[in-house]
């Protein structure tokens, strides 16, 4: 087991807490002890960055010196905003070494630790999407997706800005469709995959909001896709939880399940539906576990 410091952040720690707990499940099945980080706060997201940059460092670097005080080189998240916001403040202070005297010293004024500016930050899909670990994530999903046809959704803070995301082609991704093809799912293309979902400005422009989360739901849909996989639980609240008003204000159904990217690879390597709380989605899941209970049933035929 490859121990690693793993920050939720607050999204997937409340209002999301069942991507927090799928990931936590799927961790071992990984080869991963989990690190939990529990005396940290928010990130910021970009509210804090755009009102104080400054005191938006000193958030993130509190985070960063907590992992490198659990004993781990690495911090593990599961969330586009967090990614963004930790991998820019760990190059910030692991390339300035005054700022990160005067950060420290602010820190250590706080009653916090201090960080030494070695701390590498990843995402899940990056640690699952490429090598060895993408073999690995094949041998252990036996509970295929049997040719599901699966939406990848990366959004838009996982991939920008380049020269600090820097896992892949902003332009042309592909971790997310090889994740899905590892677990037996079809990849679906589609434009608007890259697009931001209108999260971030969702209650200040409700209508422009709604119209960017439209796009990539109804350009899926058209694809043919059954479901949708998203890297970011900001993502999957605005995907899930603000389909229903998207569909009021359009009069007419979409209906497309999201799947957080852990509780994706965590059915595939079989976890039961219960254990990765599908229940808490708005979106129902019925119909797209339906389809894989009958693929996997020896009475249809079907079986694996």
């Amino acid at each position: 087991m490859t121990r690693i410091a793993y920050y939720k952040g607050c999204v997937a720690g409340l209002s999301a807490r069942e991507l927090d707990a799928s990931t936590k499940l799927l961790a071992p099945k990984l080869g991963l002890e989990l690190i939990d980080l529990e005396s940290v706060t928010c990130c910021g997201a970009g509210d804090i960055q755009m009102a104080d940059p400054d005191y938006a460092l000193h958030l993130n670097a509190r985070i960063l010196a907590e992992a490198e005080h659990a004993g781990s080189d690495t911090l593990l998240t599961i969330c586009n905003v967090c990614t963004l916001n930790l991998r820019q403040a760990a190059w910030q202070l692991g390339n300035d070494e005054k700022l990160r005297s005067r950060v420290n010293e602010n820190l250590e004024r706080s009653g916090a630790r201090p960080y030494s500016g070695k701390v590498e930050v990843t995402h899940l899909l990056w640690l699952l999407a490429r090598g060895e670990a993408l073999e690995r994530l094949a041998e252990i999903a036996f509970k295929k997706l049997d040719g599901l046809r699966v939406a990848p959704y990366y959004g838009c803070q996982l991939l920008r800005p380049s020269n600090l995301m820097g896992f892949e082609d902003a332009d042309r991704p592909t971790s997310l469709e090889s994740v899905i093809e590892a677990c037996g799912g079809e990849p679906v293309d589609y434009p608007a995959k890259t697009r931001c979902c209108g999260f971030p400005i969702l209650l200040a422009r409700e209508q422009t909001s709604m119209a960017e989360l439209a796009r990539p739901l109804e350009q899926a849909l058209e694809a043919g896709a059954e479901a949708m996989v998203t890297s970011c639980p900001l993502c999957h609240l605005s995907l899930d939880a603000w389909q229903k008003s998207l569909e009021r204000t359009e009069g007419r159904k979409l209906g497309l399940p999201i799947f957080h990217l852990s509780q994706l690879v965590a059915l595939a390597a079989g976890l039961e539906p219960s254990q990765l709380q599908f229940s808490r989605h708005v979106v129902s899941l019925g119909p797209v576990l339906s389809k894989l209970e009958r693929v996997d049933d020896p009475s249809t035929g079907c079986d694996r």
